[in-house]
């Protein structure tokens, strides 16, 4: 089940709530979300409900061992031996293929390529349930002693298909104590409502730009048609990933959890690290917490950690090569401004540091997009204009100019939206102290939404795939 989609919006959705807010007592509650959210999980593929099942009693029978065996060697085998199943889980069903067709590349040999359907979300859950288990042994949240509430929070329906990573510490009260207020209902609502905006009228419709350029063989596509079509990209990746990001917040609060965000404007970076601190933060921050500190042949080597983490941001990804080369592509850039230092780069003109981080990232998306690394070598052609000379293709192409003035609103629009113009204007009537403006704008917002909300509604009678991009991962 996908959340752009008219029967999760006007019939699951509806009777979740609607059960929910009927349950009186907490555990009736939890009862009521986890068996939605088995049956959101289970819509499309009810195998993998098992491998979900198996993930929660895992790593919560984890948690108890880790409380029991506290302050001995048992302790630490508890937590080794959950992380191993856990990964190991990971590796099969993601990465298997792509490491025996690596093998039989390096040895020669012709073993068969195992075809295991990746299920859905197993990498978000799969953090969730490591992250749990390292602040159990850390003593940063207590064990969970109830297995109903610890599936709760692996399998919570708004945030288990493609995230954000919730930690265990954000919604430990919340699991078994929470209040839903009509301002929860409201702004939960207006979020989601927002999130989906940004997937049905702006991400569909980039996506079919990106398709018309990127969809075939690029080899002689124009110059500016690749920088052109890049752009596009990023901006698609943001408005999916960030809308499917506000829908899971709005979500939750409609619920009583509050979740962190995952995402403050990146393209309003003025460098990679703080593109990296604004984009993805809940998978940022997992790896930055556990495993950029983690002691590597017993000591702890700063850079050698760093790329270790970027290798695995990038693997995160997707079981593909060019998701490592993008991964270390960005740790690259990290480690020349960590090694630059922040006063050096603080004395870069503003405009400059701009060009400088959305170049980078622009490349940075190229990579994320081809698998295929033939066609990668040819976009790093193209985008650099060495393919005029190679292939003879143009520096611009009427193609491009027709597509780009086709699409000039949604584009244009799509970039305003991608900077915090919005959160700016919503500042100016909801916190400026005056009642008339703040009454306006609540007015306002609301209408515009359920304007968005009716748009959303007519987009989507006729589609029938609105899955979000992250969902693979």
């Amino acid at each position: 089940m996908v959340f752009a989609d008219l029967f999760f919006i006007y019939c699951f959705l509806p009777l979740c709530l609607i059960c929910y807010l009927l349950a009186r007592s907490i555990p009736a509650k939890n009862g009521v979300l986890v068996v939605f959210s088995l049956v959101f999980y289970a819509w499309g593929e009810p195998l993998w409900i098992l491998l979900l099942l198996f993930s929660s009693l895992l790593n919560w029978a984890v948690g108890l061992v880790i409380e029991r065996t506290r302050g001995t060697p048992g302790a630490k085998a508890a937590v080794a031996g959950g992380i191993i199943i856990d990964i190991a889980l990971l590796v099969v069903f993601k990465y298997s293929g792509f490491l025996v067709e690596n093998f039989n590349a390096l040895t020669h040999l012709a073993l068969p390529v195992p075809e295991i359907r990746m299920p859905i979300g197993i990498s978000f859950f799969t953090f969730q349930a490591i992250s749990y288990v390292l602040d159990c042994y850390w003593e940063s949240v207590a064990v969970q002693k109830r297995w109903s509430r610890f599936l709760l929070y692996l399998s919570l329906f708004p945030q288990l298909i493609a995230g954000p990573i919730v930690r265990y510490s954000v919604v430990e009260e919340e699991v078994s104590d929470r209040k839903v207020t009509l301002t929860d209902l409201s702004e939960g609502a207006l979020r989601v409502i927002v999130g989906l905006s940004k997937k049905v009228i702006l991400a569909n419709n980039l996506w079919a730009v990106v398709d018309t350029f990127f969809g075939k063989d690029i080899t002689g596509l124009s110059v500016l048609g690749t920088w052109y079509t890049v752009i596009v990209y990023s901006l698609y990746v943001y408005f999916d990933f960030s809308g499917y990001s506000d829908i899971a917040i709005g979500l939750g609060r409609m619920f009583g959890f509050h979740f962190d965000e995952n995402f403050r404007h990146p393209f309003a970076c003025k460098t990679i690290a703080e593109f990296w601190q604004r984009w993805h933060i809940s998978l940022g921050s997992f790896f930055r917490d556990y495993l950029l500190y983690v002691p590597i042949f017993g000591k702890n080597r700063k850079y050698l950690s760093l790329f270790l983490v970027w290798f695995c941001t990038g693997i995160w990804h997707g079981a593909a090569w060019n998701y490592i080369i993008w991964g270390l592509y960005f740790g690259c850039f990290i480690f020349f401004e960590q090694k630059l230092g922040k006063k050096r780069i603080k004395k870069w003109p503003v405009w400059w540091k701009h060009i400088y981080s959305k170049l980078v990232i622009l490349v940075g998306f190229g990579i994320f997009y081809f698998e295929d690394l033939g066609q990668l070598g040819q976009f790093f052609l193209n985008i650099s204009g060495a393919a005029m000379l190679t292939s003879g293709a143009p520096f611009f192409d009427p193609v491009t100019w027709s597509s780009l003035l086709n699409h000039l609103f949604l584009v244009a629009g799509s970039v305003v939206f991608s900077l915090p113009v919005l959160p700016r204007v919503k500042q100016f009537f909801l916190e400026s102290g005056n009642s008339g403006l703040y009454i306006a704008g609540r007015v306002g917002s609301t209408v515009l939404c359920l304007g968005l909300l009716a748009v959303v509604s007519i987009l989507l009678v006729d589609t029938t795939n609105n899955v979000f991009l992250y969902w693979r991962f």
